[in-house]
């Protein structure tokens, strides 16, 4: 598929996305390159004024994913179609026009802003690069625009980062990626490192953005309580593959693969005394590694229900209906 090919018309679509590495070998004993498949065949669409959550555990891919998506690492092959269009392919040059439509929000917010840079400064340096022909009194207008919608004060516009709280870090963050008012924001883990209370300020103030900007986001999380508060359809990742995708309600309610079971058994419950009479059986062992991932399905060496079967093929997908899509030999749909 050339990239520029007008073929759809939701926000995005993403065929078949890999995103490998190759790495040098062990020394003397293993020579040669190790293949690491950081993204091993994803696809997702992705609808106007739609959120889609991106869970699992840390390494199973989301990130790179976010990542190839936006172009910032080269995918090995797959396509990314952005409104119609197939970006996958173009060099940085072409991709350029494209950058303004699609942003991020970093996990990190005070580690994301350049220390020696104000508030000022760091909102408008994607104005300066992107709408170099607005004039300095129109960007200054827009800066103190996107800092009251996102909760900061106006007098707080020349200060530095170090002087902010993580919370208004991040609303700085979130001020800088919507100034140029994209129609993709990409969301990478926004409130893992912020207390619990802010974050859900952090998360009703996306939500409502979303609903005035029109925005469709992608938001990854490894927390399923944070992602079934935010998004309308939710896709589970397992060691750099789809392992289920369904709405939000449907996921939560009858989740089909026992991975996803196993994440949202885990969620904690604020009543105490429920909290501690639950059963349920964590997940043992680790995640595999991506340079030597367990033959067949990916899942098989940590789970409960596995067969001889589950180490000889690959898992097909199996469609539950209503989108609902379980990559299992062995799925539970009620």
């Amino acid at each position: 598929m050339s990239p520029g090919k007008t073929i759809m018309t939701e926000l995005l679509q993403v065929d078949d996305l890999k995103v490998h590495f190759r790495l040098p070998g062990e020394g003397l004993l293993r020579p040669g390159h190790r293949l690491l498949k950081a993204v091993d065949g994803v696809s997702l669409s992705l609808a106007p004024g739609e959120t889609l959550g991106i869970v699992g555990e840390s390494g199973c891919g989301k990130s790179t994913l976010a990542r190839g998506i936006l172009g910032l690492v080269s995918p090995t092959s797959g396509d990314v179609i952005l409104e119609g269009q197939n970006i996958s392919g173009l060099n940085t040059r072409q991709l350029r026009s494209y950058r303004q439509r699609m942003q991020i929000v970093f996990q990190d917010p005070l580690a994301s802003l350049d220390p020696r840079m104000t508030v000022s400064e760091i909102i408008t340096e994607p104005m300066q690069a992107f709408e170099s022909r607005l004039g300095k009194k129109e960007r200054k207008q827009r800066v103190r625009q996107i800092m009251e919608r996102v909760g900061l004060l106006p007098n707080q516009i020349n200060r530095y980062p170090h002087e902010f709280s993580g919370g208004q870090c991040q609303r700085i963050g979130i001020a800088r990626a919507l100034i140029l008012r994209p129609k993709l924001l990409i969301c990478d883990e926004p409130v893992s490192a912020l207390d619990v209370s802010i974050q859900a300020q952090i998360i009703n103030l996306l939500m409502d953005l979303q609903k005035e900007m029109e925005l469709s986001m992608l938001f990854i999380a490894h927390d399923l309580s944070v992602v079934k508060q935010i998004s309308h359809r939710v896709m589970v990742m397992y060691l750099g593959k789809v392992v289920e995708t369904a709405t939000r309600d449907d996921l939560y309610r009858n989740p089909g693969h026992p991975y996803t079971r196993a994440l949202i058994q885990a969620i904690p419950i604020p009543d105490p005394q429920i909290e501690r009479n639950k059963t349920f059986t964590p997940l043992q062992g680790d995640l595999p590694s991506p340079l030597d991932p367990p033959s067949g399905c990916s899942f098989r060496t940590r789970c409960p229900q596995a067969t001889a079967l589950c180490a000889k093929q690959e898992p097909p997908v199996h469609d539950a209906g209503n989108g609902h899509q379980i990559m299992c030999h062995f799925p539970e749909v009620a």
